[in-house]
């Protein structure tokens, strides 16, 4: 496999990071930031991208740095919303598809770093150009847009509720 120490700490903390978010689209149908499992997701996925930084198979900066930047600018703009705009109801829209779709960009070189070294010695992709790879993360695409109009019907929803227990002084 030939990781790095720092790559068995990126992927290890990665792992929980996914796993935690993971658990909370289960729960909550969303990375909730209020909950452990959100709170989880968001600080490893900060280490993980911050730690990618340090990373390179082709050595200088590449995409994979580039993706890093993107999610941490996306996780750190969510928690942003999450924290300073309060029960601002339109913020909860930004901040559930920007965690989401940080979750998705997090999808595209864990599916291609998983398919090109495992099994080890014999992976199920030779490169990044594999179409396993392709497929694999068109399938990823397709549950993140489904995933985000769930969110957007499901948050919808919340809103009214919150906005009619105002009007009922509640």
């Amino acid at each position: 496999m030939g990781l790095s120490n720092l790559g068995i700490f990126h992927t290890i903390i990665g792992i929980i990071a996914i796993v935690a978010a993971l658990i909370s689209f289960v729960k909550y149908a969303k990375i909730n930031l209020a909950n452990t499992s959100g709170k989880i997701y968001f600080y490893g996925t900060i280490i993980t991208s911050l730690t990618a930084l340090g990373l390179s198979k082709q050595g200088g900066f590449n995409a994979g740095h580039l993706f890093s930047l993107l999610i941490l600018i996306l996780v750190i703009i969510a928690f942003f919303l999450y924290y300073k705009m309060g029960q601002h109801n339109k913020a909860r829209y930004f901040e559930n598809f920007l965690l989401s779709l940080s979750f998705f960009l997090s999808m595209v070189p864990t599916v291609n770093e998983t398919l090109t070294r495992i099994p080890i010695g014999n992976p199920l992709a030779k490169n990044s150009g594999d179409p396993l790879i392709g497929k694999t993360l068109l399938i990823f695409f397709i549950l993140f847009l489904a995933g985000s109009v769930y969110q957007f019907i499901k948050q919808k929803r919340s809103n009214k509720n919150l906005s009619g227990e105002v009007a009922r002084g509640i």
